[in-house]
Order: C-alpha cells, then sequence, then structure tokens
C-alpha cells in the first residue's frame, strides 16, 4: 500500500462527508474517484496530502511515498521565469548539482591536485548521470509540447499566460516530478482535445498510482481500472472503468433491491405467524423463536440510484429557412496569425455541429463570427425567421449584477413559472435558498450557469455554445446532452468534452489550413474517418524501392518468385482456414454464453426464495456467485464482439 485510510470520519461542522471510510492505494492503480457535486471528493484528496485533518481515524503512508497533487488553487503561485523553468523545478536535486559541479569546477581550476574536491565532483558527476540529469532540458520541453505550448512559448514568463496556461505548466512539472501517486482533481478542465489525448496516452504508462476526480466520462472511461464513489457518506469500489461502474452500479442497486423487497416479504410472513399464534400455548413457544431470530436478523436496507429528477426541455416558437447561416468567403487574421482565408460553409436547419481542435486554431472566433460578434472579411448571410442565442463564459457582464438568480432568468420574458425555474436552476447545481443570491456574489462558474440556464430558456431555435459543459457535474451534462439531442432548433457548439459532443453532434467542423472543413456524421464516425485517413496517409509515405536498384537485380538474377496465380489461391487457402478457425471460436463462445446464462437463472430462483435472506452469509455467498457470472457474461460477450468484428474483416477480404 501506497496511501490509504484507516477508518476514517470526516465531518464539516454537523455535516459528514465520511463515515468509518477505508481505503487504500495500491502501486499500479488508476482510480476514478467520483460522486454528486458537493460529496466531498476534493475534500477527500485534501485528507490524504494531510492538507485536512480527519475528526477520526487515520491516514496511512509508506515512508517514502511521495505525491503530487494538481488543483485549481495553485492557480495563486506567480513568477518572472519561463515556463520551461518552471517545469524544471520537478528536477530539484538536479539542479542542486548542477550548481554544485559548476562551483566544484571553479574551484578546481584554481588548485586542480586537491584530491577531496576532485573526489567530490566525480561523485556529482556520477549522481547527475544515475539521475539522467543531462535529458531534463529535453524532457520538460517534451511534456510541455505534449499539453499544447508551442517551441515559441518555451521561452516566454509563465505571468504572461492565462489561467488555463498556467494550470498546464503545473501539470507538466508535477507529471516530470513523476510522484508514486498523482492525484490529479479535474486535469482536462483547460486541455483542448489533442492535450488531452497527450495525457491520456502519457498517464496510462505512468509508472506510479494515478487517482482522478474529474466530470469528463470519457477521459475516465480510457483512464480509470478502479472506480471509487463517494455516496451517501461511504466509499463503494468498483473495479473497471466508469462504463463498468455504470452498469454493475445499476446492477448492485437492483440485487439490493431485490433482497430488500424479499426479506420484508419474508418478515411479514414471520410477524403474522408470530401475530396469529404468539396467544396460543402450543405455538407460543415456537412464536417466540420466530421473534427472536427476527431480532437478530441484519435487515437489508431499502437503495434506489440517487439521480435528479429533472429534466432540461428547450422550446422553439419559430421554424427558421432551410439555411440559417451561409458564410461566403469569410476571411480573419490577428497579427502574426491567419485564422481564415476565403472559407465558406453553410448551417443548415437540425445542424448540431461540434467545432473541434486544438486551441489557438481559431473555434471560438468562428462561432463568434458566426454571431456576429466578430469583425471579419467576406460575407455572413442570415437566414428567414432565425431567433438566436449565444452563450459564452466571457459574456457574463450581460448578468445584472443587482439582480437575485431567481430574478435573473425570470427577466428573460420566460411564461415558465417560478416552480418550473426553481426545477431549471436545481439542475444547474442552484438548489434550495441558493437562487435568492445576489449574481454580484457568485464565482465565475457559478455566473456561467446562471448565463447557460437563461441560454436554455429563450426559446432561441439556433443555438452557439461556447465551452457549455464547464462548471457542470458529470449528471448535469448527461442531462443537457440529452435535452440537445430532443432539440427541435439548430446548435453550433464548441467543447473538448468528447462524451459530450458524441452525444449531441451530427456533424463536425475542424478549422484545417484556414478554411472550415466538414464532416457529415457523428463524434465516432468522424474518429473513424480520421483513423483511415491517417493509414493511407502512412501507406502513402512508406518508402517506395528505388526504379533502379530493381532493374539492377532483374539483370543480376533471374526473378524466382511463384506465380501470381499461386500466390493468390496460397493466400485465399490460409484466409479461408482463419475463417473456419474464427467460426469455431465464435461458436465455442455462444455456447459458453447460453450455459453461463442457464447458470445465472438458477442463481435468480435461489434469491427468489425469501428464507434465503434469513442467513446472512448464504445471502452475501449467492449474491457474490451473482456477480461473478454477471462479470463473465461481460468478458464473453467482449470476447464475442472481437471475434465477430475480426470475422466480418477477414470475410471482406
Amino acid at each position: 500500500m501506497l496511501i490509504g485510510l484507516q477508518n476514517l470520519t470526516f465531518e464539516f461542522g454537523a455535516r459528514v462527508i465520511v463515515s468509518d471510510a477505508n481505503w487504500s492505494i495500491q502501486p499500479g492503480e488508476r482510480i476514478g474517484l467520483i460522486g454528486y457535486n458537493g460529496t466531498g471528493k476534493s475534500t477527500l484528496l485534501k485528507i490524504l496530502v494531510g492538507q485536512l485533518t480527519p475528526s477520526k481515524g487515520t491516514v496511512e503512508k509508506g515512508r517514502d511515498t511521495t505525491i503530487g497533487y494538481l488543483h485549481q488553487d495553485l492557480l495563486s503561485f506567480d513568477t518572472n521565469e519561463s515556463i520551461t523553468e518552471v517545469a524544471l523545478g520537478a528536477f530539484e536535486r538536479v539542479r542542486e548539482l548542477e550548481k554544485e559541479i559548476e562551483q566544484l569546477g571553479k574551484e578546481l581550476e584554481a588548485n586542480s591536485e586537491e584530491n577531496d574536491l576532485l573526489i567530490k565532483y566525480t561523485d556529482a558527476l556520477h549522481e547527475i548521470d544515475l539521475l539522467d540529469g543531462y535529458n531534463i532540458n529535453h524532457k520538460a520541453e517534451e511534456v510541455l509540447h505534449g499539453l499544447g505550448f508551442a517551441i515559441k512559448d518555451l521561452a516566454r514568463p509563465y505571468k504572461e499566460f492565462s489561467g488555463g496556461w498556467r494550470m498546464r505548466v503545473l501539470l507538466a512539472k508535477m507529471i516530470l516530478q513523476q510522484p508514486d501517486v498523482l492525484l490529479l482533481d479535474e486535469p482536462t478542465n483547460h486541455l483542448d482535445l489533442p492535450s488531452i489525448e497527450w495525457l491520456e496516452k502519457y498517464l496510462l504508462h505512468y509508472k506510479g498510482s494515478v487517482v482522478i476526480v474529474s466530470h469528463d466520462k470519457y477521459f475516465l472511461n480510457k483512464m480509470v481500472n478502479k472506480i471509487v464513489e463517494v455516496y451517501q457518506q461511504q466509499l463503494h469500489f468498483y473495479t473497471g472503468d466508469y462504463e463498468h461502474y455504470e452498469i454493475e452500479k445499476e446492477q448492485r442497486v437492483e440485487i439490493q433491491q431485490r433482497a430488500f423487497e424479499n426479506q420484508q416479504d419474508y418478515i411479514k410472513q414471520q410477524e403474522k405467524f408470530i401475530e396469529r399464534f404468539k396467544a396460543k400455548a402450543s405455538k407460543a413457544a415456537q412464536a417466540q423463536s420466530i421473534q427472536k431470530r427476527l431480532d437478530k436478523l441484519d435487515v437489508i436496507e431499502d437503495v434506489k440510484i440517487e439521480r435528479p429528477n429533472i429534466r432540461i426541455n428547450f422550446a422553439v416558437d419559430k421554424t427558421p429557412g432551410k439555411v440559417l447561416v451561409d458564410l461566403k468567403g469569410i476571411g480573419k487574421a490577428f497579427p502574426n496569425v491567419q485564422i481564415l482565408d476565403n472559407a465558406f460553409a453553410e448551417i443548415e436547419r437540425g445542424d448540431k455541429i461540434a467545432l473541434i481542435g486544438a486551441n489557438g486554431k481559431g473555434k471560438s472566433t468562428l462561432l463568434r463570427i458566426v454571431a456576429g460578434m466578430e469583425k471579419f472579411d467576406g460575407e455572413r448571410v442570415w437566414g428567414h425567421n432565425v431567433e438566436e442565442s449565444f452563450y459564452a463564459q466571457h459574456q457574463l457582464e450581460s448578468l445584472n449584477l443587482n439582480n437575485t438568480i431567481l430574478k435573473e432568468v425570470q427577466e428573460c420574458g420566460t411564461k415558465n413559472t417560478e416552480l418550473e425555474l426553481r426545477a431549471l436552476l436545481g439542475c444547474f447545481l442552484f438548489g434550495g435558498d441558493e437562487i435568492d443570491k445576489k449574481i454580484k456574489v457568485l464565482s465565475g462558474g457559478e455566473k456561467a450557469r446562471v448565463a447557460l440556464t437563461k441560454t436554455i430558456i429563450s426559446k432561441a431555435n439556433f443555438l452557439m455554445l461556447d465551452e457549455p459543459t464547464n462548471h457542470l457535474d458529470m449528471v448535469t451534462v448527461e442531462l443537457l446532452a440529452e435535452a440537445l439531442t430532443k432539440y427541435d432548433g439548430t446548435i453550433i457548439l464548441v467543447s473538448h468534452d468528447r462524451y459530450f459532443i458524441s452525444k449531441t453532434a451530427n456533424k463536425i467542423w475542424e478549422i484545417e489550413e484556414e478554411k472550415i472543413i466538414e464532416f457529415k456524421g457523428d463524434y465516432k464516425e468522424w474518429l473513424e474517418w480520421k483513423e483511415r485517413m491517417a493509414k493511407q496517409k502512412a501507406q502513402l509515405a512508406e518508402p517506395v524501392k528505388n526504379a533502379a536498384s530493381k532493374d539492377t537485380r532483374k539483370q543480376g538474377k533471374q526473378e524466382t518468385t511463384a506465380p501470381v496465380e499461386i500466390k493468390a489461391m496460397a493466400i485465399d487457402k490460409d484466409l479461408q482456414k482463419q475463417i473456419q478457425k474464427l467460426q469455431k471460436v465464435i461458436a465455442q463462445i455462444e455456447h459458453n454464453i447460453e450455459t453461463l446464462q442457464t447458470e445465472k437463472i438458477a442463481i435468480e430462483a435461489q434469491m427468489a426464495d425469501p428464507t434465503i435472506y434469513s442467513d446472512a452469509a448464504k445471502f452475501h455467498a449467492v449474491e457474490k456467485s451473482y456477480q461473478d457470472k454477471n462479470a463473465l457474461i461481460r468478458s464473453m460477450n467482449k470476447e464475442y464482439e472481437i471475434a465477430f468484428n475480426d470475422l466480418v474483416i477477414l470475410e471482406s477480404k
């Protein structure tokens, strides 16, 4: 164990965050720490690093365990040093050795025969070599480049960068320190898609353990092999990625709910018997015995998945024409950078467009051009009956600072009742008395959520959204994605949340070589297309054999290869063998799945027997068996999918 919690309880005043929690972080684990907003995820990270002291219990840590902790409070750090120098701060011992070697070198120049100096100098050189100290600049530049910094940026002062870019520098420093345990609180918040993909690849091969708090479902699915959920003041553990957690949690709740209902039936039956026969002498002893058994019974708690029972609904007043926006010959440039040059694009009724790509490509600029909020060359033709609503976090100055949250959304001219507005604001994490807060006391993230609420109730038929999922928890992102999928209007959005994009977009826009490139299809199809294009490019880039050397070889010796027809026959036979082998594998997997399903039904029959719940050990054994069978079925289904896809590929050759 690297670090862990032992029987730990933590309270904020009268509010309990976790009670009697146990958790040990093992080497090589990549853990997703999840839970609804306010359940205490960030608090747990602070407890692990010793910033907060538990009410009861202890935090256990290995003597030599090192911990890195990335969190938003780090942004208070400021310096005139270049970003490379800040990142190189990770190599503290190497920097000390560099200074020591420089000093010893000067002393040796003055006194070259001093043996002790020479030994110290040699030892320092040996230690810096062991620490791979001569490559630290290369390592720092590689990580900074991976996180989106251009070569020209590496010498720029840290203080010149905005908060999001500063957070990247601090993430780079932490990665370079290579602690045994890396605690990351919302690491993707300030990253664009290429940087998120780079971070994923890096962390997948990270030698230490990683604990991630994130609302990015796609990121968690790719990254983690374990989920720890903060739920009802307890820690719940799941092996696998986020998708597996969702399935497993539903099954756990279903099993416990069924167990609860069956036990309640059993208790009612026994209580009826006691009530009926407790006064009869011949049955009184038996009734007392049953009562004692009931008193000792481990009562199963009723349980349901807690999820806000709220739906976000968009209303549209008018239907626009077929084309909402026509961009003709658009040009846009900033000093030293051309964003668009003679670019063309159309936004049609029903389009749900995701504008994606690296930071600095001009996504938000293009969104503002579409909205008519940015000067540009060319022509932007607005369609018939278009009623637009634009959302961006830097547009927050339009909020009336003296309004309460509720009054601010009421002034949108909405016909929603106060009850409906309260429900919608609750969905955006404003519950109870919070809606009576003045706008002026809200944080930037809270103001952004108010502005997003106003966008939703505007009844516009064309929405332009710039990073709408920032500052939302996972459940609210899901609800918003669900609402936008059902929305009858047209959308163009900028987002780095791949789950959100995959759920909402039916077209993808990229800015490449100063043009708008459109892909008609969803995010998954776009990814597959990009992979195909990359493979084709790689194949074309493969070195071809020199024609002259071919001629030389032909002159030097006779061609000894078999005729093309014979080669083709051999390939066909080999392909047929592979197909037949794969068909047998698929048939065997199908048989195994059928057997497991039969065994699962038998276990379910056992669980339907109310008497099983009077024996806690027997119930837990049957429950474990049921979970194991489900895990095997899922594993077999994955094998089946892989084998079936391989068969389709072979048969298409």
